[in-house]
């Protein structure tokens, strides 16, 4: 299921931040999705089972991300 908030961040604050970091400045736009998913397993003692929407959220995250700047760099090639 696609979350409308994560498909407004690909356009929105988080892709501005992403594209206007430093070369060496690291910015995960999924660092929001691990934090919750660290806090899950915090509050029910490491059990990962209870946590699996949580992983399933931070994997959506990475791919959509992924493909967004995959995209993004296809269409600033000099080939593309």
């Amino acid at each position: 299921p696609s979350d409308p908030k994560s498909a407004e961040s690909w356009t929105g604050p988080t892709a501005t931040r992403f594209d206007s970091k430093q070369h060496s400045e690291y910015f995960d736009p999924c660092q929001e999705a691990a934090t919750r998913s660290i806090r899950c397993l915090h509050r029910n003692g490491g059990d990962r089972q209870m946590c699996t929407d949580f992983f399933q959220a931070y994997r959506d995250c990475k791919e959509q991300w992924t493909a967004a700047r995959k995209e993004a760099r296809r269409k600033s090639s000099w080939w593309g």
